[in-house]
């Protein structure tokens, strides 16, 4: 038995093969963004370009599948370029060790992709990718905070302006109202309150506070992440 015949049992061979053949966008590949494209390859997903300009760092240990003692300093790009192919030593994985913003965003998303995940950290390439997802219609889904919670049972995927209890989805709903965007985002996120003990105020280089954060939530915000995506180019039901 190959290694996809048990996921073609599940979806079909017509469902399997859209997933092969579909061309997908992975921005971000932090902890939920890492664990969304590792779930679309092992499920099938053969033609995945992946978009990260960070290193691996210690700090990324206790959240991030790629992130380990062993290769501290690395591009995370490359990194899991190596995993996935170890995977799916056929898959057309491709790499861009780039930060996303202003025209090489824009140009980026001209691509004609079939869907595109957006695990984007930083506010505003953040907001312009979801705005440029949603002026060219293409298929998409954005991952909100999953810091400051532990419970992954509050996790859903749902429109935006449904969204509650998340700092990132309240921001981005105001940013998006004065565009004149009300709905019509599917995002992932926690119906639980944040922790405001986990938040400590320190402004870096991409962000203005560091969120407390466990191993499994990331993971789970990526799974149904990789899930909004097949669902969306099978038609799952």
């Amino acid at each position: 038995m190959s290694w996809f015949e048990r996921t073609e049992l599940l979806l079909g061979k017509e469902k399997q093969e859209k997933l092969k053949t579909a061309k997908i966008l992975v921005c971000g590949l932090g902890g939920v963004g890492g664990a969304t494209v590792e779930q679309l390859v092992r499920a099938g997903a053969s033609d995945v370009t992946i978009i990260d300009a960070d290193a691996i760092s210690e700090t990324n240990i206790n959240r991030q599948i790629i992130a380990t003692y062993n290769n501290i300093g690395k591009n995370k790009t490359d990194e899991f370029y190596l995993r996935l192919k170890s995977i799916n030593p056929e898959a057309n994985i491709h790499i861009r060790n780039i930060f996303l913003k202003d025209e090489l965003l824009q140009k980026t998303l001209d691509e004609n992709w079939d869907f595109v995940i957006d695990a984007i950290d930083t506010l505003s390439p953040k907001l312009n990718l979801i705005r440029i997802c949603y002026e060219k219609k293409i298929p998409f889904v954005s991952s909100m905070g999953a810091g400051g919670k532990t419970d992954p049972l509050s996790i859903r995927i749902d429109d935006i302006s449904k969204s509650f209890n998340c700092g990132l989805a309240k921001m981005l709903r105001k940013r998006l109202h004065k565009i004149g965007i009300y709905d019509g985002i599917e995002v992932v996120y926690s119906i639980q309150k944040t922790d405001k003990d986990s938040i400590i105020e320190e402004e870096t280089q991409n962000k203005k506070s560091n969120v407390g954060t466990i191993s499994y939530m990331p993971v789970v915000f990526g799974c149904m992440c990789a899930y909004a995506a097949i669902r969306r180019i099978v038609d799952l039901k």
